[in-house]
């Protein structure tokens, strides 16, 4: 059996750590580069470095901040914020990102994830979405969660899959910084359509929320989240003790 992954996120705005709820009401919280060394020091399995407002105000992400966090860490680091172009794949890992995260780059330009996979493999291209209800349905948001393409969420993570992504993170702007636990109907409709490894993210409050996570949805691969971690709430190393005394495979 696999283990299962813990992943803290660093999202990004003007070069500091912020977090906020249901991608709004953002706060400081953190330099990226001292909060990249905790991570690194604290049992994380991989890093997320998403520079959240790039896509939103048309441009690249925050280069120097990537490589000043990339030369902090010795796990893997998954990177997005900007990405429209192959090129930009190319920037990014040239500067120390292990994976790059495409959201609202590949919704625009679906080929970028084929062109992508065929040029660096499937292991380095994570297509990333944010999910939101509308009228009871799972559509994908765009440019941080603020425009409804109006794309189905389920047909969406498919289509990445076949067109060459290596891994999705699931992105619930629904329980986004709620802290009421992940959004288990929402990854079990994904689950169900694919086959490649699924990072749930958005809701966790406390250790037990990843817990019912792994147990109650058997195809999620990771747990994602920000605050609880940000704010010590939890503490990775203590909940990967508590993920194996539940039975649940992790790295220690």
């Amino acid at each position: 059996m696999l283990a299962k992954r813990i992943i803290p996120c660093l999202d990004i705005r003007n070069g500091r750590v912020v977090k906020g709820v249901k991608f709004g009401d953002l706060r400081d919280v953190e330099d990226p580069v001292e909060m990249a060394k905790f991570y690194n020091d604290s049992g994380a399995d991989e890093l997320v470095f998403y520079d959240i407002t790039a896509s939103a105000e048309g441009r690249k992400l925050f280069a120097d901040t990537l490589v000043n966090v990339a030369k902090q860490i010795f796990i893997p680091l998954t990177v997005g914020g900007g990405i429209s172009s192959v090129e930009d794949f190319d920037r990014v890992l040239k500067r120390g990102a292990d994976k790059v995260s495409v959201n609202t780059g590949a919704i625009y330009n679906p080929s970028i994830i084929n062109e992508a996979a065929k040029k660096y493999g499937s292991q380095c291209v994570v297509l990333s979405m944010d999910i939101k209800r509308v009228d009871g349905e799972f559509k994908i948001f765009a440019k941080g969660g603020r425009e409804n393409t109006g794309i189905d969420a389920i047909e969406w993570a498919y289509k990445g899959q076949e067109e060459g992504a290596g891994e999705l993170v699931v992105n619930s702007i629904d329980t986004d910084g709620v802290k009421k636990g992940f959004d288990l109907e929402m990854l079990d409709a994904i689950c169900a359509k694919v086959s490649i490894p699924v990072i749930a993210s958005g809701g966790a409050g406390c250790k037990e929320d990843f817990t019912t996570l792994f147990k109650s949805c058997k195809g999620v691969d990771a747990g994602l989240a920000a605050s609880i971690f940000h704010f010590k709430q939890v503490d990775i190393k203590d909940l990967k003790k508590d993920l194996r005394a539940n039975g649940i495979e992790v790295r220690l």
